[in-house]
């Protein structure tokens, strides 16, 4: 940019210079010596020009008004310079005249002119707003474009500082910035956008990016800052919903991802709110009819629904929280209510603006009203969860510290989420349905053991597997035999459901009938092989021990199973080192009986893998751990079992479990007492075809170890 240099010539009442300033010397090239008591007309003027300036000098002496305009210079070096003067009339003290003349070379005030005019107009008609701020802050001009934005006159912003024009909090980031430039003098170019409203469109919120830089004069003195501020409104919008839509897509991703990862309902519906919650909704809750989860319930009850809730979940503490159900709480709502419409019609409903009376619709009742007034719950939506073609219940969603009311791409997404929830609720409903009657017929299948056996006594339970997976064919048995005697039975049929607890159920009453029989344990386990191997895809293990209480002998055998643990009165607990044997059905293989004495006091445990086999250790330190929890003397059987449940089996366990336990104590019979014999423990080979099962084969050929 040029600057503007102004030449000053003092001439006296006869046209001669008396002053002469340096500027003038720039200008024309004459010194002050030269040019002082020299008449400006012959030192400046071309004679052409002569006449005509002698006569104007005159007029401007004599009448005192100004002239201005653009005249042909006569400069030292011979040259002629446009120079656009103005020439003024003075009077001194004593009443004398003198004529000032102030000149600039025209070229260079003509390009200042335009840069001028330039600026202005390119201030004045763009559609950037613009502000010029003192060192205060304070405002020195705005254009048009920012009157427009503020919606305040610029004589209303001039003098006054930034945030007495821009009061709203949002604003308190410019200022900062206005300032910090105006300290470092370090632009601050398209800041991020601001949101607001101001004067203009006090409706609607409009987003601004912001520049900033700082104004020096051509000495480095700073004059100020200079705002601009340009309307990014529908690129922020586009931008934001591009955003919104992205999330949109993680959310239903996340949900894909992390919806019905069990077959558990309540899981399920945990799982669903806390997809939702905090990046959805603020308030969520999952509710299911009642008659869903128990169908000997009706739907309706005189036009209102019963529903029971799964999960409720709210992104921070909140009264909302308060007006939703509890997990487990059952409630009736209305015919009017919201929850009601959306189940009896399977539609969703959307909210958008909740008021008193939406806010009647959406609660229970009144109470429940309230304190979603006093939450300041202001948007709401009711999504059916609807399963082919069955609506078991629906999901509620509020919005009351997010400022964003819901809309239709909320609802679409609401709507695919609960659709996921849905089915995965209605497979895990369709699983509990399977599992409850696997497991009820696995339970009808268990015995009641007989409450007084002849020198035993017996504990035993029974533990299903999680609600996430089906019921095995886990089994025990206790049958009193012949002659006082007693048989104890473990088994396990290899796989789930109803069709592993009919299978397991043919195997227990086939087992009672052997051992009716009289068999020894050898041979009832070949009779089961058999029947297992017609029972196909289905193997199973089995122990099978029958105890006489008159000698103490307890002889075993075994089809697979993991070993029993003898805890004898006042000593260790030991693994028993049984031939294992291979599981039922394979057939073909012999099974070997094993014989031990049990002394009054002695336990002996048998229980399925369930108890002791996990994915998260090895079955070496469970077995350990087995151990050392029954190392316990003086505790009783039915603690026993259920210390053993409780330390062994974990919430994620995926197996049933069957464990027995029988304590040897002292036997009287009713005829004449025989003093028992003690048994030597022996591994007795099957007995010879055509025998009883009992008969043993040679003599015993060894003990069994035990550990």
């Amino acid at each position: 940019m040029s600057f503007l240099a102004v030449a000053a010539v003092l001439l006296d009442a006869e046209g001669r210079i008396v002053l002469w300033s340096p500027q003038a010397e720039e200008l024309y090239g004459y010194t002050a010596d030269e040019a002082l008591g020299q008449y400006a007309a012959r030192l400046l003027v071309h004679e052409e020009h002569f006449d005509w300036v002698i006569k104007k000098f005159a007029e401007v002496m004599e009448t005192g008004q100004s002239w201005g305009g653009t005249f042909p210079v006569r400069c030292k070096d011979g040259s002629t310079r446009p120079v656009e003067l103005r020439n003024m009339r003075l009077l001194d003290d004593r009443g004398g005249f003198y004529a000032l003349g102030l000149g600039t070379d025209s070229s260079t005030l003509r390009e200042l002119e335009r840069d001028v005019a330039l600026s202005t107009r390119l201030i004045s008609q763009s559609p950037i707003g613009i502000a010029i701020f003192d060192t205060d802050l304070r405002y020195v001009a705005v254009n048009p474009a920012l009157e427009r934005i503020h919606g305040i006159p610029a004589t209303e912003h001039l003098g006054r500082r930034y945030r007495e024009i821009m009061t709203a909090t949002e604003f308190d980031a410019v200022e900062a910035a206005l300032r910090q430039v105006l300290e470092t003098g370090v632009p601050l170019v398209d800041r991020s956008p601001v949101v607001g409203r101001t004067p203009a469109d006090s409706e609607h919120e409009h987003a601004w990016s912001i520049s900033v830089y700082r104004l020096e004069n051509t000495q480095g003195r700073v004059l100020g800052v200079a705002e601009l501020a340009v309307d990014v409104t529908e690129r922020y919008e586009s931008a934001m919903e591009a955003t919104a839509t992205r999330r949109r897509l993680a959310l239903i991703s996340d949900g894909s991802a992390r919806i019905g990862t069990t077959l558990e309902i309540g899981q399920t519906a945990r799982e669903l709110a806390e997809v939702t919650v905090p990046e959805f909704a603020d308030v969520v809750s999952v509710d299911l009819l009642d008659s869903v989860l128990d169908e000997h319930r009706p739907a309706t009850t005189d036009g209102r629904a019963r529903f029971r809730a799964l999960a409720v979940k709210a992104a921070y503490p909140t009264e909302a929280l308060k007006a939703a159900d509890s997990p487990g709480q059952i409630a009736a709502y209305d015919a009017d209510r919201l929850a009601t419409r959306c189940v009896r019609t399977g539609r969703p409903i959307l909210i958008r603006h909740a008021e008193g009376n939406d806010l009647t619709r959406i609660a229970r009742d009144g109470h429940a009203a309230t304190l979603l007034a006093r939450a300041g719950v202001h948007s709401y939506m009711a999504v059916p969860l609807t399963a082919r073609g069955t609506v078991l219940g629906f999901l509620g969603l509020t919005r009351a510290r997010d400022p964003r009311p819901f809309d239709e791409d909320d609802l679409a997404i609401a709507a695919e989420l609960a659709s996921r929830a849905a089915v995965c609720i209605d497979n895990a409903r369709t699983h509990l349905s399977v599992r409850n009657a696997a497991e009820t017929l696995q339970r009808s299948l268990l015995p009641d053991h007989p409450p007084d056996l002849p020198g035993l006594q017996v504990a035993s339970r029974y533990l299903p597997a999680q609600a996430a997976y089906e019921i095995g064919g886990d089994w025990y048995d206790v049958l009193p035999l012949g002659g006082d005697k007693t048989a104890l039975v473990v088994g396990d049929v290899m796989g789930s459901g109803i069709d592993a607890a009919a299978a397991m159920g043919r195997l227990r009453t086939a087992t009672a009938a052997f051992a009716g029989l009289d068999l020894g344990p050898t041979r009832v386990l070949e009779q089961l092989d058999a029947i297992t191997s017609g029972l196909d895809p289905y193997i199973a293990t089995c122990l099978y021990g029958a105890y006489d209480p008159h000698d103490g002998a307890c002889h075993i055998a075994n089809a697979g199973h993991l070993p029993p643990v003898l805890v004898p009165g006042g000593n260790r607990p030991r693994l028993l080192d049984l031939p294992t044997g291979t599981p039922l059905g394979v057939g073909g293989i012999l099974f070997e009986t094993t014989t031990l004495h049990l002394a009054p006091g002695d336990q002996l445990v048998l229980y399925t893998d369930g108890l002791v086999e996990t994915r998260h250790q090895p079955i070496d330190e469970r077995l350990d751990t087995l151990l050392r929890l029954l190392d316990a003397p003086g505790r009783s059987l039915e603690e026993t079992c259920d210390r053993l449940l409780h330390d062994l089996r974990h919430p994620e366990d995926r197996d049933d479990v069957a464990l027995l336990i029988a304590r040897a104590r002292p036997f009287t019979p009713d005829q004449e007492r025989v003093s028992p014999v003690p048994a030597t423990p022996q591994t007795v080979p099957w007995c010879r075809p055509g025998g009883s099962g009992d008969d043993i084969v040679g003599p015993a050929i060894g003990r069994p170890t035990i550990r």
